[in-house]
């Protein structure tokens, strides 16, 4: 079994509706979903949902500079609403920053909320915001969280435009993914909305309050599955459109006109990808919509999830080619090679040259008969000894003892492979083997970014040394390197994190467009061995491709009872493009 991560990942407050005042220690009517500050715009309908009527009990007074457990310290109020508050603060044992959650203990959400982060910190899903600690001390309840500062909310995304094709799909797949696997698990969210939705630099979208933020909003449901479902379906309506598939305008979008109902994506905005669109219809059916093709509604995150891992995957859009600026012919002048002359300058005026009269006199006669001679000379000898030479190595030939022929190209010493200078990569993500969850994606820009210091380690597994032989990871992991262009790729440089790891090199064929599947890697680098920590390979002949894969097939000892690996740099040998 995989240990959980603890890797610094944002959260701040989800749990409501209404927007922040500018004082964040101002309360309201309701919580507030906030990313960096900044609040939600609009409330999300509670279909399927209870919600317990707000508690008397006041927020604690607590200010900046304030330790809890004398380790967290508490630095900024994001919000402060409905009995508790939330707050950016740092950890000052490990050095990061995390999101805390406060209230009284005697706040009559206090046990459920306690309930609740200790179950969402059993599950130890990667793609959710992981929950540290969960505490009820001198009168007070506190949930520490996970805190990413480079991570973009759904909400900022949308604001910029609809997702593309490939995004959306990227966005319905991995969160119905990460909800069904919540729902076995026995856990819920009820408030997934835009600004619950994360995206990391590397692409991976997280989700933040599984079961937290209900509980501190007191939301309850007869039908979890199905109103996480339909949440979903409105996330992917949203990213496909800009619009919230709902009459009231909300989180920065534009409602639905009002007597209308749920209209089709494709009939909101012009372009939508057709599969897409109708796996949000059938996710929304809940509402009574009914999809476009009447397949029968989606009714739990597990549904969904199969039904677009079944569908075509959907390739990302081809980088924009620039086309080089047009050749600008240049004009040769004499003295100044097309370059303006300067100020004050005299112009060059062209020079007419104007041939000597030819030789009239009986003097030139003669010179002109001598030099015609000397000419006549000269070609004759001149072809006699081409001749000459011609007919002696065709003699040497023939006449050779070894009976061997010279052939093109042959050397006693051939040239040994080009090394190639070092290519610039412009992306690393990690592989998902099976197509499922992947192995710690935020940390695969680590491998590439120019410290062996850092880089992609796994978890430690137990039992297996091919990733604890999981579902999904029994065949490994890797990283995925896009040099952004195709590149000749002449050799691979690797410094590893362990040594005696099984590994090998692939390459995507020239023309392949965001491979992430094994079996798309079909030209092989290097061959599967185990390799020491310092692992160097140069090709006999160059490769054409833009995607390389380095694939960890089984992990060394760690000496501690388990399996660890990992990459701290990967660098790729080419002759550039």
């Amino acid at each position: 079994m995989a240990e959980r991560s603890t890797a610094a990942v944002d959260v701040a407050d989800n749990s409501g509706d209404e927007p922040l005042a500018a004082d964040a220690v101002k309360a309201t009517a309701d919580g507030a979903d906030i990313q960096d500050g900044r609040a939600a715009d609009g409330p999300m309908p509670e279909k399927d949902g209870e919600r317990i009527g707000a508690a008397p009990a006041a927020a604690p007074e607590l200010h900046s500079g304030h330790k809890l457990a004398r380790r967290y310290r508490l630095e900024e109020c994001v919000t402060r609403v409905d009995g508790f508050s939330s707050w950016r603060a740092m950890d000052e044992k490990l050095r990061r920053a995390v999101g805390v959650h406060l209230l009284p203990a005697d706040h009559p959400r206090a046990r459920s909320v306690l309930a609740a982060a200790r179950s969402s910190a059993l599950l130890g899903d990667p793609r959710f915001v992981q929950v540290l600690d969960a505490v009820e001390e001198n009168d007070l309840v506190y949930v520490v969280h996970e805190w990413l500062p480079d991570a973009t909310e759904l909400t900022a995304l949308l604001a910029a435009g609809p997702l593309e094709a490939h995004e959306a799909y990227q966005l319905v797949s991995q969160i119905s993914q990460a909800m069904a696997a919540a729902h076995r698990e026995g856990l819920a969210h009820l408030r997934l909305t835009p600004s619950a939705i994360l995206r990391t630099s590397s692409g991976q979208y997280r989700i933040r309050g599984l079961a937290v933020n209900a509980a501190l909003r007191g939301i309850t449901s007869e039908t979890p599955q199905r109103a996480d479902t339909e949440a979903v379906g409105a996330l992917l309506y949203a990213a496909l459109t800009q619009r919230w598939p709902y009459e009231n305008d909300a989180y920065g979008l534009t409602g639905l006109p009002k007597g209308v109902g749920l209209i089709a994506p494709d009939q909101v905005r012009a372009g939508v990808h057709r599969g897409l669109g109708e796996l949000a219809m059938r996710a929304l059916a809940n509402d009574g919509a009914t999809a476009s093709r009447q397949e029968p509604a989606f009714t739990t995150p597990e549904e969904l999830a199969k039904t677009v891992a079944a569908m075509p995957r959907i390739r990302p859009p081809e980088p924009a080619f620039t086309a080089p600026p047009e050749y600008q012919h240049t004009t040769y002048q004499q003295g100044s090679y097309g370059r303006p002359a300067p100020a004050g300058m005299p112009t060059t005026q062209p020079v007419t040259v104007v041939p000597p009269p030819p030789l009239q006199s009986r003097t030139g006669k003669v010179l002109k008969w001598g030099v015609a001679a000397l000419l006549i000379a000269a070609l004759g000898l001149g072809s006699w000894q081409l001749a000459d030479t011609l007919l002696g190595r065709t003699n040497q030939g023939s006449s050779s003892d070894t009976g061997q022929t010279p052939q093109p190209g042959g050397d006693d010493n051939p040239k040994p492979p080009e090394a190639g200078k070092p290519l610039k990569p412009a992306h690393a993500s990690v592989i998902a083997i099976g197509g499922e969850d992947q192995v710690k994606p935020e940390d695969a820009p680590r491998a590439i970014d120019g410290s062996a210091g850092s880089g992609w380690v796994t978890p430690q597994y137990f039992g297996h040394s091919n990733f604890g032989n999981l579902p999904g990871r029994k065949d490994g992991s890797g990283i995925i390197v896009d040099l952004g262009s195709e590149q000749n790729v002449t050799g691979i440089d690797l410094k590893l994190s362990a040594a005696g790891q099984k590994l090998q090199v692939l390459a995507a064929p020239a023309g392949a467009s965001g491979p992430d599947l094994l079996s798309e890697f079909s030209q092989r680098l290097t061959k599967a061995d185990t390799a020491k920590k310092d692992f160097s390979a140069t090709l006999d002949q160059p490769v054409r491709t833009r995607y390389v894969l380095v694939h960890i097939i089984d992990l060394p000892s760690d000496g501690e009872g388990g399996y660890r690996g990992g990459i701290n740099e990967i660098q790729i040998r080419g002759q550039g493009s």
